[in-house]
């Protein structure tokens, strides 16, 4: 493989230093923006993964292709002058999921050409995820050997696609691959119980890592097991509407000693969102190298939008948040995104929700024409430091608000509140370097 982000990190840890990537899962483009921009002032790697669902050959619910999403991330990296090198585009839960009720023949079939589409369009790092039951499969999921044998088909069609894509373009690496899903299927779950989800077994994590290896070798895919970085395990965390499991390393203490076991290969942690700063901490040194966050983000963009919104009925010497009212009313228009998670859609838990259910919401044309609006009309205004201090504390308070000379505009603003959740993700996976 060509010296790259996966390499590096490869030699970091081979050599005893404590080192991650984290993964930046969401769709919203001032999020992407924002990691983006981050990215490109600190030079350090990031990750941008689509799921099967949020992004496929159909389109997806965000409506957008592989290619798309491919072309919205190059657009940001020529707008910061960074390379696909750095800014790295990943595919998530890449399997027969969005087809799940269609029978197994037809689903893979379309499973395979969503594998096919992420490759084309660029993706070099791939989660291969076939571990749910499809319409002619009996029971509430495969068994593990039919998953196993399952996603080495799917890496089949990977490496196939990525030979077509290799012999029409120089220097194109080939993709990396993370196996295994112990984890809620994309979009979450609700809470699991007062004491949260137990971590994988070791037993379990070192089968499904042995299973996997054996058809990727009946599949004659021995050269790409070589690029299988992580496996998906659960480490015990969670996190639901209203509450948090955070990561107990003394739970996981078995899972750490079983990737000691294995060659070249790390945990991947999924739903990691508002883990403290010390369990994020905890989750790299112990082999989780990859962090996935994706609610937190746009948790974190929602509290800046209604913040700006509420700033602007401020100066104008009115009262409420007109983003929060536009995003209110998309949401009880169609409840197809939050209905089961928030039964009732009554109080605050339709738009204050740590499930964030609301980020399915931001492109509709109500909420999207109002946070335009909020940003035209806050464009020019002379926003007082108290306000900012008061509506969006996240950027510091007052010191930072003086410090700062009001020189950001309110999309800056916004994009400099999710900076502040990205920049615990580095603090975790780049222990030791300056923000």
């Amino acid at each position: 493989m060509s010296c790259g982000p996966f390499e590096e990190l490869a030699a970091a840890r081979s050599g005893g230093r404590t080192r991650g990537l984290y993964s930046v899962c969401s769709s919203h483009p001032l999020v992407l923006e924002a990691a983006v921009r981050r990215s490109a002032g600190n030079g350090r790697p990031l990750l941008v993964e689509a799921t099967a669902n949020q992004v496929n050959q159909e389109g997806g619910y965000t409506g957008m292709k592989p290619m798309d999403f491919a072309a919205r991330l190059r657009a940001l990296r020529e707008r910061y002058g960074v390379g696909e090198e750095q800014v790295i585009f990943g595919g998530d839960h890449l399997g027969p999921h969005p087809w799940r009720k269609l029978a197994s023949k037809i689903a893979m079939a379309k499973a395979e050409k969503l594998v096919r589409a992420f490759v084309s369009a660029g993706a070099r790092k791939v989660h291969l995820d076939a571990s749910m039951a499809l319409g002619d499969d009996e029971g509430a999921a495969p068994p593990p050997a039919v998953v196993a044998a399952r996603a080495a088909r799917l890496c089949a069609a990977a490496e196939d696609e990525y030979r077509i894509l290799a012999s029409n373009r120089d220097s194109v690496p080939p993709p990396v691959y993370v196996v295994g899903t112990e984890v809620p299927v994309p979009g979450g779950v609700s809470a699991e119980g007062p004491e949260g989800p137990m971590p994988t077994r070791p037993a379990d994590f070192l089968a499904t890592v042995s299973l996997h290896e054996e058809h990727f070798s009946r599949a004659g895919l021995r050269q790409a097991w070589e690029r299988v970085v992580a496996v998906v395990v659960q480490p015990g965390v969670e996190f639901d509407s209203t509450g948090l499991s955070p990561y107990m390393r003394s739970k996981a203490s078995g899972l750490k000693a079983a990737l000691a076991s294995t060659h070249g290969l790390w945990f991947e942690a999924h739903s990691t969102d508002y883990q403290s700063d010390e369990t994020l901490r905890e989750l790299v040194e112990d082999g989780f190298a990859f962090l996935k966050v994706g609610p937190a983000l746009s948790f974190v963009l929602r509290e800046a939008l209604f913040g700006l919104s509420a700033i602007e009925s401020e100066l104008r010497d009115e009262q409420g948040m007109p983003i929060a009212s536009a995003l209110r009313g998309a949401m009880l228009a169609d409840d197809r995104y939050w209905r089961d998670y928030y039964p009732s859609g009554e109080g605050a838990e339709l738009l204050y929700s740590l499930s964030d259910r609301a980020r399915y919401y931001w492109d509709r044309p109500g909420p999207a024409a109002e946070v335009e609006r909020a940003f035209a009309a806050l464009d020019d205004a002379i926003i007082p430091v108290g306000l900012l201090s008061q509506y969006l504390p996240r950027l510091g308070g007052a010191h930072a608000a003086l410090a700062s000379e009001g020189g950001s505009s309110p999309r800056e603003l916004a994009m400099d509140a999710v900076g502040t959740e990205l920049a615990r993700y580095e603090a975790a996976c780049f222990p030791g370097m300056e923000r």
